[in-house]
């Protein structure tokens, strides 16, 4: 008996609520439920309108980081491209000086009546002593000591004091150990140009009645004295420009200083000049020879 009653409870509640269905659905149309349903349309309008914008405005923040991170990773595709045509130049950059000067080498080569070889600066020397270059061709190709080594536009760097078979050692003309005969190409004034190291060159031993101006171009005098002694330098190659004159004491002399034309501190390329006979001759004689038996025929038929 009493089991029976949650159950018949349970069936008059869902006929209840079924006819109560029945009711709205026939009345949904009514004015009555209608106007209820606008009132509370209108009421929960603001709710909505807020609900709505806080949607969009959640939206709108996404779609904003969304845009931000895109940007964000245009500007790292841009500035990593920017980076390899930066690098792009400078290696063209790096790329038309050696060209320059390979070109400026190639017209210094046709102009010289010797022969030379090119040779690539792989190592400096500079100290306080000294002023060396090393260079990537030796006795393989020709190098001897000695052979004098110009740059572009035939400025003179310095010679050869040591050489091996695939490497050479150059003594620049900054070096206080180098000494050159100069020619003053306006005035025609020799002197001797020796190195100074860090400071320009200094010519001395100039006559003080030769005219010597600034910015006048002093050359390798090239001379030849008697008994076939020779300068170690050819004549012609541009040693630098003349930038002050000083008159010594007596004011029988006068010194020029003289800036190098070479840039010898940023020389790539040189050419060695292989074939020039400058210096003492030599007078050593051949095995089994007089020293004289070079220079006199022999009178055996």
């Amino acid at each position: 008996m009493l089991t029976g009653h949650p159950a018949r409870r349970q069936a008059i509640l869902y006929a209840a609520l079924l006819a109560i269905t029945l009711l709205l659905i026939a009345f949904s149309s009514s004015a009555p439920l209608t106007e209820l349903r606008r009132g509370v349309g209108f009421a929960m309008s603001p709710v909505q309108n807020v609900l709505r914008e806080g949607a969009q405005t959640i939206g709108s923040f996404f779609a904003t980081l969304g845009e931000i991170e895109s940007l964000r990773q245009q500007n790292a595709d841009l500035t990593r491209r920017l980076n390899e045509i930066e690098a792009e130049n400078r290696g063209l950059a790096s790329l038309r000086a050696q060209n320059e000067q390979l070109t400026a080498l190639l017209e210094v080569r046709s102009s010289l009546d010797y022969q030379t070889v090119a040779a690539e600066v792989i190592s400096r020397r500079t100290t306080s002593q000294e002023r060396v270059i090393s260079l990537d061709r030796g006795t393989n190709a020709g190098i001897e000591e000695d052979d004098p080594v110009v740059a572009g536009g035939g400025a003179l760097v310095g010679i050869v004091v040591e050489v091996g078979p695939t490497f050479s050692r150059v003594l620049l003309i900054t070096d206080r150990r180098v000494n050159v005969a100069g020619l003053v190409e306006a005035s025609r004034a020799i002197g001797n140009v020796a190195g100074q190291l860090e400071r320009p060159l200094a010519m001395t031993g100039i006559p003080a009645t030769d005219a010597v101006s600034l910015g006048e171009s002093v050359v390798t005098a090239g001379i030849e004295l008697s008994e076939g002694i020779r300068s170690p330098y050819p004549k012609g190659l541009l040693i630098g420009t003349i930038a002050d004159v000083q008159r010594s004491p007596d004011q029988l002399f006068q010194t020029a200083l003289v800036a190098p034309s070479a840039p010898l501190e940023r020389l790539e390329y040189v050419l060695v000049i292989t074939d020039y006979e400058g210096g003492l001759p030599d007078l050593s004689p051949q095995p089994g020879q007089s020293p004289l038996s070079s220079e006199v025929p022999s009178l055996t038929p």
